[in-house]
């Protein structure tokens, strides 16, 4: 196959050629949906479409997310005026697409153009690939539907006039690309200044699309202005763009600014901005003891400064060496170097630099490494479009927010992902390769097809996006298909594997575009960077393993492909596929060159995994055993995640030995909350399960601990992942590296160094528990007693018999005497409540009474009730933490803010109140806004000789550290859902699909 005409085939369509009566959508069982979502936490119907129509395979999850987010909603002209069936989207995308490529002149016939359509809109359909969000969003409005626009300000290059020009309207072409990298200058006003730096930003936002800028050009503080005076630095100007993006996010978009801050490390200002992020982090933590909401979303973190972006400092090789030599050489210095004047320059400790941005990155996961030479020895395009080899402009300086594409600056990439596991035989075991590459090819006509009729944000990026017409194609799922496989994530055949796949998506990719430069041209600046993009095809196909001589141009060696590796595992034929790939991306380019400077990366892939019914997201491994199954009537169905048994039934366990694994995983207690009994599960983990073989246990290591399992896979199984696929991108991989709570500063540093050993390009480290933000669960002290869930069986028996020989349930234990216990006084609204909790000589809280300062009302009356009822129910020996959740969450009027009590500064109710209460005295501060970590010594004594007639036993046994963490809220912007995961270096809400990136 050496032409472009060669790939209009049918693969998946066969069928149409048989009936000419079909159509692509008959091959496909459609259905009907509503789609009703709601604001978890006010419970106002924010979507609410009936009637929908939608392929029968696709979950409610993928119908909602898709009909919320991409279906377009006004000017539609159907009765509706929206559009209510997925045909509609895949039409509209699809045959713009189609229509561009003809345009262009890379579709030739009208049989290409059916082919072409049929089989994407096939693919489309059966969540083989998804485009990236603003494809879904802007594409085909005006070709489909007459959709127009006003002007937006957007730009094109006009071929026919040779210039950038101004765009007529909004959607006659597409805003298809996510991802941007926006050049900066020492420059207060003009092209590229630091004002015009807040337009540029400010247009991108509004769009939905993030930025990234490498900041090294500003001066630093103290730096001569030309006028006189000096500069008040790089961090002033910082914070101002961090206010701009708070102000967008709060303007009215649908998730907050996704903007990437980059700082070349010998800045003069690199140290305040290594511990920014660090710093403002701990004003949250003060402010939270001072009853302010610590949510992302909250006061605590509106009002610091830092938080609308991800902030990176590039590394350089000679950095890094020094780092690695810290041993032999602990003064190691390097020199920062002022932008326009050397009186700010000085030299300063690589230990002292290092320290910090470790324990930085340790402390709020900012600032990530970017390892500058190793993305450089990858750059395609050196020259830039001047020719200037490697001139500071012409480097690629920073990534987009996401840290997945990386080029020039004041350029743009539109993205798509392939669903990787769709390719998967669940019955037979066989991969369908050649589907998958026939696929690649397709899809990047598609991502070429939208920059020719594209339209930029801006006339830089309109310019340098068409002069090097860069693509991001990049896969999703891989995690399904290595545990459907059988190969544990943190393995040599997982690896070798998705480095495979993904090699030949690349490779692929860069063969298809060979054969569009045949027929249209090569990129413009293709030629003068011809050898140094020649140059990086080879080291991809030495990695790849198309040739063997030496790596060109390379300070380190790059993790190559075991093909031996390859041929043992059960995917056949991958070897010679990634071969071949490779093979005909070097000799086809070398005969016509490339049409596209770059071609692919790993994006987090998060609302568009969800749309695809995705497993796991874009490389990420799983997060759980458990999923939860939304419902067409509302609600959820929690499940084992289904790839667990089609693993379990690849690796010869009988229905009967999965139907107990999936049991034991699935394990369920019957709880109260407010009344309310449901089934929740006891832990989700798989350690432990019947029939389970000690040495599959790998297979199902998910990213973080499962319930009471100890396993996880461990930082490094992570970024030997990386490692492994990053010398078959042209741009990087958006991944985090999770790190549990007990991780140390010098495991950070063991992680960063590897991976710049290992030659990734970029990573981002996130230590559980380092933001206040993050939602945490109360964690138990690893001291003391076992927990219940580390007994073993017998274990359990004898202390359930102890606590019963302890304890009579049927008799109740009346309180004599005199009492001992603490009374909370607590303000809500100017209602003054004293709640006061009295224990026996135990030390067990006994009783509990409730009073208020208003006489002879109904409310006082009703605390009496509820005071007299948890007494009884106290004095049964009811556990005080069951009648705590009864309480807990209770909502009634006054609510609100708590004046008064020192630890409580919200409540819902007074039953919510006295249900905190109840915590704080059980040493759990869990769900208080206030931690006080000497509490429960406090209260039981007065002074060294005096304890409240308790016995020393009692007293003694209070004299440990509060145990529990602040559980703080991480609420999906959209809809208020809990239910944000880590997706790559951003996160992704599991209910509406909103993301915290850019793509």
């Amino acid at each position: 196959m050496n032409s472009i005409s060669n790939i209009f085939k049918r693969y998946f369509t066969t069928e149409l050629e048989k009936d000419n009566s079909k159509t692509v959508y008959d091959l496909f069982t459609w259905k009907k949906v509503d789609v009703i979502l709601k604001d978890h936490k006010t419970g106002k119907i924010i979507i609410n479409m009936k009637n929908l129509e939608f392929p029968k395979h696709y979950s409610q999850n993928a119908c909602d997310i898709i009909a919320s987010k991409y279906f377009r909603r006004a000017g539609v002209p159907n009765e509706l005026g929206y559009e209510n069936s997925m045909k509609m989207v895949a039409h509209r995308l699809v045959s713009f697409w189609m229509e561009a490529l003809k345009d262009e002149g890379i579709i030739k016939t009208e049989e290409e153009s059916r082919i072409f359509y049929d089989e994407m809109v096939y693919g489309l359909l059966n969540q083989m690939y998804a485009p990236n969000s603003p494809q879904w969003f802007n594409t085909g409005l005006a070709l489909a539907y007459g959709i127009k626009g006003n002007k937006q300000g957007n730009f094109y290059f006009n071929e026919k006039e040779n210039k950038v020009v101004e765009c007529t309207d909004a959607y006659s072409r597409t805003q298809a690309s996510a991802c941007f990298i926006i050049s900066i200058e020492d420059k207060l006003l003009g092209p590229h200044s630091i004002s015009e730096q807040y337009i540029t930003e400010t247009r991108l936002f509004k769009g939905g699309s993030g930025t990234g800028t490498n900041f090294s050009p500003i001066r630093a503080k103290g730096e001569p202005l030309s006028g006189g005076g000096y500069s008040s630095g790089l961090m002033s100007f910082l914070k101002g763009f961090d206010r701009n993006a708070g102000a967008i996010k709060s303007g009215g978009t649908t998730r907050r600014a996704a903007k990437m801050l980059c700082l070349d490390i010998d800045h003069p200002e690199i140290m305040d901005f290594i511990t920014w992020k660090a710093k403002e982090e701990d004003k949250v933590k003060a402010l939270g003891k001072f009853g302010y909401d610590t949510s992302f979303e909250g006061e605590a973190y509106e009002t610091v400064s830092g938080q609308n972006g991800n902030n990176s400092v590039r590394l350089s090789d000679d950095f890094m060496k020094k780092v690695d030599n810290l041993e032999a050489d602990p003064n190691a210095t390097i020199e920062l170097k002022g932008r326009v004047s050397n009186i700010v320059n000085k030299n300063i400790k690589v230990s002292e630099l290092w320290n910090a941005f470790t324990e930085s990155a340790w402390k709020c996961a900012d600032p990530s490494p970017q390892f500058d030479d190793t993305f450089n020895a990858w750059h395609t395009c050196p020259c830039g479009e001047d020719g200037k080899f490697n001139a500071p402009y012409n480097r690629i300086n920073s990534t987009n927010p996401c840290g997945e594409y990386a080029f020039l600056d004041d350029t743009s990439c539109n993205l798509a992902s392939i669903n990787i596991y769709r390719f998967y035989d669940t019955t037979s075991k066989e991969f369908d390769l050649k589907g998958y590459v026939h696929m690649v090819g397709l899809i990047q006509l598609a991502l070429e097809a939208s920059i020719h009729w594209g339209q930029f944000p801006t006339e830089d990026i309109a310019r340098k996006t068409y002069l090097f017409r860069t693509t991001g194609l990049g896969i999703a799922n891989i995690s399904s298909l290595l545990m459907a496989c059988g190969y544990p994530y943190d393995s040599e055949e997982a690896r070798n594997l998705t480095a495979a796949l993904i090699g030949i998506l690349t490779g692929h990719s860069y063969y298809i575009s060979s054969l569009m430069a045949k027929e249209v041209g090569t990129f413009f600046k293709y030629d003068i960077n011809k050898d140094y993009m020649l140059k990086v095809i080879r080291n991809h196909s030495r990695v790849a393993g198309a040739l063997d001589d030496s790596y060109e141009n390379l300070n380190y060696t790059p993790v190559k492909v075991n093909h031996d590796i390859l041929n043992e595992l059960k995917l056949k034929n991958l070897s010679k596929t990634l071969k071949d790939a490779w093979k005909n991306a070097l000799e086809y380019g070398e005969k016509y060159g490339y049409r596209n400077a770059q071609v692919s990366v790993i994006a987090p892939t998060g609302t568009i995994s969800l749309a695809m019914d995705c497993g796991a997201t874009s490389i990420e491994p799983f997060f759980s055993h458990v999923v939860y199954k939304k419902l067409s009537g509302g609600g959820f169905m929690t499940i084992v995640n289904p790839v667990l048994e089609v693993s379990l039934k690849n690796l010869g366990y009988s229905d009967k030995e999965i139907k107990d694994i999936v049991d034991y995983i699935m394990r369920t207690e019957v709880v109260d909350e407010n009344g309310f009994q449901y089934e929740k599960i006891i832990d989700g983990k798989i350690e432990g399960a019947p029939h389970l073989k000690e040495e599959h246990l790998p297979i199902f290591d998910t990213a973080n601990k499962c319930g009471s399992g100890k396993r996880y896979i461990s930082p490094m199984g992570h970024v030997k992942m990386v490692a492994a696929i990053t010398p078959l991108i042209s741009g990087a991989v958006s991944k985090t590296v999770n790190l549990p709570k007990t991780a140390t500063i010098q495991d950070f540093k063991d992680v960063i160094l590897s991976s710049w050993k290992l030659g990734v390009k970029g990573i981002t480290l996130y230590r559980d528990g380092s933001k206040a933000s993050q939602p945490l669960n109360t964690s138990l002290s690893e001291d003391g007693n076992k927990k219940l869930e580390d007994l073993t069986y017998n274990e359990l028996l004898q202390k359930v018999k102890e606590l019963q020989t302890k304890h009579h349930y049927s008799r109740r234990d009346k309180l004599t005497g005199i009492r001992y216990g603490t009374t909370h006084p607590a303000q809500i609204d100017d209602v003054k409540i004293y709640t006061t909790v009295n224990r026996n000589s135990e030390g067990e809280i006994s009783e509990i009474y409730i009073t208020t300062d208003r006489e002879g009302t109904i409310i006082t009356g009703l605390l009496n009730s509820l005071s007299k009822s948890i007494s009884v129910m106290l004095q049964y020996h009811v556990p005080p933490q069951d009648i705590s959740r009864m309480l807990r969450g209770q909502k009634y009027e006054p609510y609100g803010f708590v004046k008064k009590h020192p630890y409580i500064k919200y409540v819902t109710s007074i039953s919510d109140l006295i249900s905190k209460i109840i915590d704080i005295e059980l040493g759990d501060f869990s769900r208080c806004q206030i931690k006080d970590e000497n509490y429960l010594s406090n209260m039981f004594t007065i002074n060294s000789e005096t304890t409240f007639g308790f016995s020393k036993d009692v007293a003694a046994s209070s004299e440990k550290k509060v145990e529990g963490e602040r559980l703080y809220d991480s609420t999906c912007p959209v809809c208020s859902s809990t239910r944000m995961v880590r997706n790559g270096t951003c996160k992704v809400c599991l209910d509406c699909g909103s993301t915290t990136g850019c793509s």
